[in-house]
């Protein structure tokens, strides 16, 4: 296969994708091998919220959505632009992936294929219904696939280098495991926003996007506010109000009762609404159902502070405050040039000899 070819076979996946990526799944006629897929896919997608709570029929139809819409040749064409990528000998890559929200491998996934290398993929257990189907669908578009893509639920041997994503803790360990080998490895990061008092409150009703979608499991979520001294939260919590459906799902629900219990023993000074609290807290890390937050009174030194400990941020979500800032409302809706922990995996890849 050449560079164009893994294009088109990841084009045409992208269009297999776009029957699932509504409310309403619709089969199309003019997609490839859709007899063979389209019923599999929609029994995959079943199992998967079968298994995890958290995938929500809403969720993994944003996932998907999210891809349809990426996975388009003029999106493929110009982020691979900036570089140059030879045929050459393939490599293997090992991927280590997470599994808090659906499909949240899949840029390292398509990252290691269209650069013409081998994948080597561990799945997380809390997902893994779906990546390996849509694996399937492309060796049938293209059967150059078949020896590249390998998953494997045992210990990784015979790779050439990895990318491995996980906690903090399992972060060190894949230090220590693959010191001897070329590597990405990510641990916990978490997105903050930054008001100014001065938001429309169109701008804080796209940043509930960034606080609920995906329950904040993901890193990209907002779980963290800086604040201006004296700022008053009840715009924020108006703002906030549309999103209130999502403690009937039980496993929010559970979530937002224990913390609460806990602030509320802990006589924590914290602000809720039924279905959301917040916190002053100084760490990155809320838990579900809360957003922490900082005040501050000096811009300057807030900046300085997230540029200090920039380690930590995965996003910044802002309006002017910020370079590189995410706007309201668009943290979970990442281009395929938007590179997990600011490493360019491409070129990472690109660099494996």
């Amino acid at each position: 296969m050449n560079l164009q070819q893994r294009i088109d076979a990841f084009v045409k996946l992208g269009d297999f994708l776009g029957q699932f990526s509504n409310e309403v799944i619709e089969k199309k006629d003019n997609i490839e091998h859709n007899d063979l897929f389209f019923d599999g896919f929609k029994h995959q997608l079943k199992l998967a919220k079968e298994h995890n709570g958290w995938f929500t029929q809403e969720n993994i139809t944003y996932a998907i959505k999210s891809w349809h819409e990426a996975l388009t040749e003029s999106n493929l064409k110009k982020w691979l632009s900036v570089y140059q990528i030879d045929e050459r000998s393939p490599k293997t890559i090992a991927i280590i992936m997470a599994g808090n929200i659906p499909l949240v491998g899949f840029h390292d996934f398509l990252s290691v294929l269209i650069c013409g290398h081998k994948v080597l993929v561990k799945q997380s257990a809390n997902d893994k219904q779906l990546l390996p189907y849509l694996s399937k669908y492309l060796e049938y578009i293209n059967p150059g696939f078949k020896e590249r893509i390998t998953f494997i639920d045992s210990e990784i041997n015979g790779f050439d280098a990895v990318i491995a994503t996980g906690s903090n803790n399992t972060a060190r360990y894949f230090e220590y495991y693959f010191k001897n080998k070329p590597s990405i490895i990510r641990n916990s990061r978490n997105s903050v926003a930054v008001l100014t008092g001065d938001e429309l409150e169109e701008d804080l009703k796209k940043l509930s996007e960034d606080i609920f979608r995906y329950y904040g499991l993901g890193c990209r979520n907002v779980s963290k506010l800086f604040v201006p001294i004296d700022y008053n939260f009840d715009a924020f919590f108006k703002a906030m109000y549309h999103w209130h459906p999502i403690i009937e799902g039980a496993k929010y629900a559970n979530n937002y009762d224990y913390n609460k219990a806990v602030y509320l023993m802990s006589e924590f000074n914290m602000l809720e609404n039924g279905f959301l609290m917040i916190k002053e807290d100084a760490s990155y890390a809320s838990p579900i159902a809360t957003v922490f937050y900082e005040y501050y009174d000096s811009p300057i030194q807030l900046r300085e502070k997230l540029k200090s400990e920039a380690q930590q941020i995965q996003c910044i979500v802002s309006d002017g405050f910020v370079e590189n800032e995410i706007p309201f409302g668009a943290s979970q809706k990442p281009q395929l040039w938007d590179y997990a922990d600011g490493v360019d995996s491409i070129e990472f890849l690109l660099s494996i000899q």
